[in-house]
């Protein structure tokens, strides 16, 4: 039951999450609680493995995620003291106890039914285990680890003049050279899925180069955009969600910047072309410049980040959103990536 929730809910992503403009609450990590919800488990009901008080930024953590989610289903699965069955749970848990018998809900049960009946068994788990492995690991073996069929490289999706300005980047050459990496074979990193994504050092060079030939006179940080990257795509290559490529900007979104705003300096004509990092990046980064000046004023960082994630007409400036929050955590990851990966690893 929790790993079908958690895959309907966020995708298994722990950084995911919805804000609701009417409730102003976001609901956030791989169950996707809502952090009120969060605090009454923990006060109310004496689920106080983890201090939740005023810690919002704890449920992007998925052990604490799961067990406050695990908590929640145990409350509803004998709500008001009658003991309820699966599908009152489940119904219950997207909708409310109220909603659990509701018409809006049918549709959540039917979706459980369908993705819990994909899930793997408990022997294909088991084999999976061998080889799972934390995120930021990923970064550092995904591509020197295996010789195998199967991957995407970065040359079949940027120009030559890219990629030569990505080898000229000290801290790409040191990760690529580590991998193995050769001129014209460069292979992106893979997730356990073999989903292609970009390291934080591709992520932050792409952006600095894209800032420097098209950007440079705006403003605009490189960290700023190389956060952004994370929040919307998770850094994976074709995005996740809506949108598309590693900046997950709608193709659109992307026309209109290159038809009728201007931005030509790459052109867009399909979707699949925001797979390319360096086209995502660039009409990312002149999303961001718009919206910079939007309505004819200059904007703040608070503003425009959460303006690019949720669209300018739902930002209200007044008070701190979660986007933000979940911003400045970020951003320090891209603000001195050489330090970073001298140190020790943070898992986001």
């Amino acid at each position: 039951m929790i790993c079908a929730i958690a895959e309907i809910e966020s995708n298994r992503q722990p950084l995911a999450q919805r804000y609701d403009p009417k409730s102003r609450e976001a609901s956030v990590g791989i169950m996707q609680m809502l952090q009120p919800t969060a605090e009454w488990l923990f006060r109310e009901l004496g689920y106080r493995a983890f201090e939740m008080e005023g810690k919002p930024n704890l449920l992007f953590r998925p052990f604490i995620s799961v067990y406050l989610g695990a908590a929640y289903l145990k409350w509803l699965s004998n709500f008001d003291g009658t003991s309820r069955n699966e599908e009152f749970v489940v119904r219950a848990y997207y909708g409310g106890p109220k909603k659990a018998t509701h018409k809006s809900t049918t549709g959540y049960w039917k979706h459980y039914l369908s993705v819990k009946q994909s899930l793997p068994s408990r022997s294909e788990v088991n084999l999976a285990k061998k080889y799972s492995m934390a995120s930021d690991d990923l970064d550092h073996v995904n591509r020197a680890s295996s010789t195998t069929a199967g991957w995407t490289y970065w040359d079949s999706k940027a120009s030559a003049d890219d990629m030569e300005e990505l080898w000229k980047n000290p801290e790409v050459l040191k990760e690529w050279t580590k991998s193995g990496e050769r001129k014209g074979r460069v292979r992106f990193s893979q997730d356990p899925e073999k989903r292609p994504y970009l390291s934080r050092v591709e992520v932050k060079a792409v952006a600095d180069i894209i800032v420097s030939r098209h950007f440079a006179s705006k403003g605009i940080r490189p960290a700023l955009l190389s956060a952004l990257a994370e929040m919307s795509s998770m850094r994976f290559l074709d995005g996740i969600g809506p949108g598309s490529g590693i900046m997950g900007i709608p193709y659109q979104t992307a026309l209109w910047l290159n038809k009728d705003i201007g931005f030509k300096a790459y052109k867009v004509k399909a979707m699949e072309d925001l797979s390319n990092p360096f086209l995502s990046m660039y009409f990312g980064t002149a999303y961001v410049s718009w919206l910079s000046q939007y309505e004819g004023r200059e904007r703040t960082d608070e503003f425009v980040v959460q303006a690019y994630l949720r669209g300018p007409d739902n930002v209200n400036i007044q008070e701190t959103g979660p986007l933000w929050v979940k911003f400045q955590r970020i951003v320090p990851s891209y603000e001195d990536l050489k330090k970073m990966n001298e140190g020790n690893c943070t898992i986001l």
